[in-house]
């Protein structure tokens, strides 16, 4: 008989996702001919049971689709808020698995997705992860499909910005997506000629970067843009979160570690406010004008770019070969131009930062980019 196999989308939406599933539904069906079912707005469809029918009349045309088909969610299969409690959603998504007689379950999507595959895998079942996500934070993958689109986009805005920082002589700060690792912020400020770049692994100064300005107006640069990671911090700030995690890791009760983890978590909440108060800081210590620009979800909206939807078709296609060749527990990796099978226990739980001697750290400097250290 032939395989039947359950494919859904979760986390956040990226450009690519459809080019996935049509490149891993192409190949399933006219390589291989096997049925193939589609959960609606990831676990939560799958735990619910909510799926469609793909044919190939349904992969048809959603190449160039930004978004999901399918739809998404954040849900975490483990601890999934149902009918207002917290519950333990793995058995239900095993009974669905077995009531669909599914042979393997295709996971798209990012690090929490990836631990959610380990869950499942860790259940009993079939699963492989394909890698989705514009942060590009996903270890053992040299990238996931949603970066190259979300890196054209976070580049076009900082041209854009130029314009009105010169035409005003402003400071212009750019928040780009990216809680834990700055790539996306890294390489569209090098792209797009900022003349900062702010980065989670990177701890600022705001007197570096009053110190990158004033030499700049010394050379008659009247403005200044900056692209700032979502999740960049100041040295203070990283000072006291690694006190507030080190008080974690050594609490001598269970309460006394949950106060200081809602410590950690509050403290990481203001930073998303921080733009503002460093515009300000900047603006009263050089007394240029300081405006901040959010781009938001715009990054990882639309049609993805041809590179994406080359990435999604391969990663799509080498994870059907995957599945034939009976590999499961597996995030398909894109690794030096091919693919890899990767075990989730290498990935799940694990984030690809930025290391801070990486080339294209090394570039930026070369090219007098401040990184505010």
């Amino acid at each position: 008989m032939a395989k039947r196999i359950g494919i859904l989308t979760a986390g956040g939406d990226a450009p690519g996702l459809n080019a996935a599933i049509r490149g891993f539904g192409k190949s399933a069906i006219g390589n291989y001919g096997w049925e193939l079912i589609g959960f609606k707005d990831g676990l939560r469809g799958l735990v619910e049971n909510r799926s469609v029918e793909l044919d190939a009349k349904a992969l048809s045309g959603i190449l160039t689709v930004g978004g999901t088909i399918l739809g998404t969610s954040r849900d975490k299969v483990h601890r999934m808020n149902v009918d207002g409690q917290v519950r333990d959603m793995i058995p239900t998504a095993v009974q669905t698995y077995n009531d669909n007689r599914l042979d393997a379950l295709v996971m798209l999507g990012g690090g929490g997705t990836a631990k959610n595959a380990r869950r499942l895998m860790e259940a009993g079942l079939n699963v492989i992860h394909l890698p989705k996500t514009i942060d590009n934070d996903i270890v053992q993958t040299d990238s996931s499909f949603g970066f190259a689109t979300a890196l054209e986009i976070a580049t076009e805005a900082l041209d854009r910005l130029h314009s009105t920082a010169h035409s005003h002589h402003r400071i212009i700060l750019t928040e780009i997506m990216g809680h834990r690792a700055g790539w996306l912020a890294l390489g569209a400020g090098i792209a797009g000629g900022a003349d900062v770049i702010l980065l989670p692994e990177i701890p600022y100064s705001v007197d570096a970067i009053v110190e990158k300005i004033n030499r700049r107006r010394a050379h008659g640069s009247t403005f200044s843009v900056i692209a700032v990671a979502e999740g960049a911090m100041s040295t203070q700030t990283a000072a006291e979160l690694e006190t507030l995690r080190s008080i974690v890791k050594d609490a001598s009760s269970p309460e006394n570690k949950a106060r200081a983890k809602q410590h950690v978590k509050e403290l990481e909440a203001a930073q998303r406010a921080n733009i503002f108060t460093l515009a300000e800081q900047l603006e009263h210590a050089t007394g240029l004008e300081a405006r901040v620009s959010i781009l938001g979800y715009v990054q990882r909206g639309g049609v993805p770019c041809g590179a994406d939807r080359l990435l999604a078709t391969r990663l799509g296609s080498a994870g059907a070969a995957a599945i034939e060749a009976g590999r499961f527990g597996v995030t398909v990796a894109d690794r030096s131009h091919g693919t890899q099978l990767v075990p989730l226990k290498d990935v799940a739980g694990k984030v690809k930062y930025v290391p801070t001697n990486h080339e294209w750290i090394r570039a930026a400097r070369e090219v007098g980019t401040a990184l505010g250290d």
